[in-house]
């Protein structure tokens, strides 16, 4: 009898939830918009997404402290401004997982803080356990302002956290402060993820959970241009490279609203196809408070080594 074929493809995709925090709701969402809570203040953005109706009287979304008008009808990432019905600090802290993160007003809607990313931290710092005879190494690419780098800190890990943008860094060790991990080991770099993750190949460097969690399109502290569909599977094969031989993770979340959950997790698959392991993939998703409805918000694939 022929020798059966390995399993190449996930027999089912998996969703992972965020019914929020302490810290975090999602209060209400549709006809293209979300009603969020951060600490003790709530906020109307946009979301495409929410293609339903909205389940709370409009009188709960006039409340809202701030709201955000896109400067263009895109949703990807154009510029806008936020309208305020009563005066709000510059900053305000909100805690997670035992980290606190300082949250401000973006001009392109964001606060500093993706709630649904919560799941995938858990499991990293619940992996970080797992490793035996040497201290954790994550590497968090794309790093943004920090939470991944400050759980996995928390959490026992030497952490290498990278970002193309020196205003970001400079959030993410706002945030270290706040947080009171300023002895933890953190190295900052300010530098394009492509080229420091080629530069570390060279070095012969590994790591025990690699994070990649990059935008659509962006650009490097020298102007270098990262285009998902173009540069991603050079960077994931580089990523495979840098895992550590024992006890590795790969975490890969993309906003790329033209990719695929299978999209990803046919490429990590190739990638890692020489390493034994196991593959989750899917999206993540805000649970609401009131409907429990599911609010779509990002593509997945996660793998951790046998």
């Amino acid at each position: 009898m022929p020798m059966p074929l390995p399993d190449r493809h996930p027999r089912a995709l998996t969703l992972l939830t965020m019914a929020g925090l302490p810290d975090y709701a999602l209060l209400d969402s549709g006809h293209g918009r979300k009603l969020e809570r951060f600490g003790g203040y709530t906020f109307d953005r946009p979301d495409p997404q929410a293609l339903w109706k909205q389940h709370l009287v409009p009188g709960a979304w006039l409340r809202a402290d701030a709201t955000f008008k896109a400067g263009t009808d895109d949703d990807d990432g154009e510029a806008g401004r936020w309208r305020f019905t009563k005066p709000l600090p510059a900053t305000w802290p909100v805690e997670v997982m035992g980290v606190t993160l300082q949250c401000r007003l973006m001009s392109f809607r964001h606060l500093g803080l993706f709630p649904e990313q919560v799941p995938h931290w858990q499991w990293m710092a619940d992996h970080l356990k797992t490793v035996r005879g040497e201290q954790p190494r994550v590497l968090n690419l794309f790093a943004y302002t920090g939470a991944a780098s400050l759980i996995a800190a928390r959490a026992g890990a030497d952490v290498t956290h990278v970002d193309a943008s020196k205003k970001a860094i400079g959030w993410a060790k706002e945030n270290q402060a706040a947080s009171k991990l300023g002895e933890k080991p953190l190295r900052w770099i300010l530098d394009d993820a492509r080229k420091f993750v080629a530069r570390e190949v060279r070095r012969g460097k590994t790591y025990h959970v690699i994070l990649v969690d990059p935008p659509k399109f962006g650009r490097g502290p020298e102007g270098e241009v990262w285009d998902f569909f173009t540069h991603m599977p050079q960077l994931l094969r580089d990523c495979e490279k840098l895992l550590a031989p024992k006890y590795a993770a790969l975490i890969v979340t993309s906003y790329a609203i033209r990719a695929s959950a299978l999209a990803i997790d046919g490429l990590a698959r190739e990638c890692l196809a020489e390493r034994p392991g196991t593959f989750e993939t899917g999206e993540l998703a805000l649970v609401e408070t009131g409907a429990q409805r599911l609010l779509p918000t990002s593509l997945f694939t996660r793998w951790s080594a046998l």
